[in-house]
């Protein structure tokens, strides 16, 4: 295999959920693989994943938006696209990564958090998906070789408990995935998600202090360990060159440890 098969120099690519966790591994691995980064966050004074990223000797700007917002989220891709500090004068990759999560017992679940997990975790992907694919398509000559990844989730495929806008919203990810990859594979334009299990950052940490709940999910899961951020670095870099994944779209990687198998 050519050495240079994942080799993203000359790219840009815009990440949400960079800050921390598993969007912050992925952002970090697609500069590590020689990709330049725009990180979309909530403020400007986070900037650790920022730094570690010019340490790597990429490019790396802050864009300051609410995910939470329509109005905040229309304005990214006009935005950064018109704009003369843009790195490479293009974005090449889109990383949809951010997510939240709200647990209630679905009888009290409250229709604020509904809202709020809808827009974050499905209806926000959606729109940067539209917009980025807009500036794609509209070009003069249209862009090929875009590359869009989101993040689904295992409740993508099953229900859980507690939790039905997360499952809602993933399950729409899924599919959002596949009916985007159905009109824009033709045109050059790679849309895939990856699923991850359960790993070990903030937003399980009230699954991991329930021993008797972690111990059931440790139990399930074949490799024998939760997952960490590090291991959906190879992925996201995998579904971001096109080198290595061109002929892949409209599919889901699962990066499990095994679970989904059981």
């Amino acid at each position: 295999m050519p050495s240079n098969v994942f080799d993203l120099s000359g790219k840009t690519a815009l990440c949400t959920g960079g800050t921390r966790g598993i969007g912050q591994a992925m952002a970090l691995a697609l500069a590590e693989a020689g990709a330049d980064i725009i990180l979309v966050q909530r403020d400007a004074h986070n900037i650790e994943t920022h730094d570690a990223i010019v340490a790597l000797g990429r490019q790396c700007i802050i864009f300051v938006a609410d995910l939470a917002s329509a109005g905040s989220v229309s304005t990214i891709i006009p935005s950064l696209t018109t704009s003369s500090t843009l790195p490479n004068n293009a974005i090449h990759i889109l990383l949809n990564a951010a997510g939240i999560q709200r647990r209630h017992p679905s009888h009290e679940f409250p229709e604020h958090d509904w809202n709020e997990v809808l827009q974050t975790n499905l209806s926000t992907p959606f729109m940067l998906c539209r917009d980025i694919g807009n500036y794609w398509l509209t070009a003069s000559p249209p862009m090929r070789g875009g590359r869009i990844i989101n993040i689904a989730s295992l409740l993508s495929f099953q229900g859980g408990l507690t939790v039905p806008a997360y499952a809602a919203s993933k399950g729409g990810v899924l599919q959002m995935t596949k009916a985007l990859s159905n009109e824009w594979a033709g045109h050059g334009i790679g849309v895939n998600c990856i699923a991850p299990g359960y790993v070990a950052t903030a937003m399980n940490e009230g699954l991991m202090r329930d021993e008797t709940r972690a111990k059931q999910i440790l139990d399930r899961i074949p490799v024998g360990r939760w997952g960490n951020p590090e291991d959906f670095k190879g992925p996201v870099v995998f579904l971001a060159c096109g080198k290595a994944s061109g002929y892949v779209s409209g599919e889901c990687l699962v990066v499990d440890g095994g679970w989904m198998g059981r």
